[in-house]
């Protein structure tokens, strides 16, 4: 792991994803989750003695739900809160495919355990636009070309948008190099570059 990898950036972030880590390994000891009982938020979960209580913040909403412990937030999300924009690609953090913001910053939602993220922002693709009021940077995909198939896409664009604020688009060799850790199995990397710079030279904040 390099210090660009998404946004383990610094020593709070290594801090986070090590905090992290331990936290899922621990999971492994727990019993089989049980099958999620419905996709609809207000939903009663399936019995488990392990499940507990947990507050969520997304996309500017407030769920009040059951999560067991080792389910992580891209699960919850796409089984349980019917936000199913985050792809499940690799599920092992090496796709970006599943990115969301928490806290205004990426992360790989495979990999963060929804128990630990009360008391957090977290920003989904379907929290970035509108299909009546589009992210700038969703926009630019559009013009540019950025997608194909359209599956890395959800990723890519949280990932773009982060990039724009952390400021990291000085020249195409460091955009490629901040989105590294999403994978396009189309090759669509120079219509994402290509859009990215559009939105900065255009002066709009990701």
């Amino acid at each position: 792991m390099t210090d660009n990898d998404n946004y383990m950036v610094d020593g709070a972030g290594r801090r986070w994803f090590l905090k992290q880590s331990t936290a899922l390994a621990g999971t492994l000891l727990l019993p089989p989750l049980a099958t999620p009982s419905s996709a609809l938020p207000g939903a009663v979960p399936a019995a488990s003695s392990t499940a507990r209580p947990i507050t969520l913040r997304v996309n500017r909403k407030t769920y009040k739900l059951t999560a067991e412990p080792r389910e992580t937030l891209l699960d919850l999300m796409r089984n349980r809160l019917n936000l199913t924009g985050s792809k499940k690609g690799c599920d092992h953090g090496q796709c970006g495919a599943c990115t969301v913001h928490i806290d205004g910053r990426r992360a790989y939602s495979c990999l963060t355990l929804a128990v630990m993220q009360q008391g957090r922002d977290i920003t989904t693709i379907e929290g970035l636009g509108t299909e009546s009021a589009l992210h700038p940077l969703q926009a630019a995909f559009i013009e540019h070309d950025g997608f194909q198939c359209g599956f890395c896409t959800p990723g890519q664009l949280m990932a773009g948008a982060a990039l724009l604020r952390e400021g990291h688009t000085g020249s195409a060799d460091e955009i490629r190099e901040w989105m590294s850790g999403n994978i396009c199995r189309c090759g669509a990397y120079p219509g994402i570059v290509a859009a990215i710079q559009s939105v900065k030279k255009g002066g709009t904040p990701g």
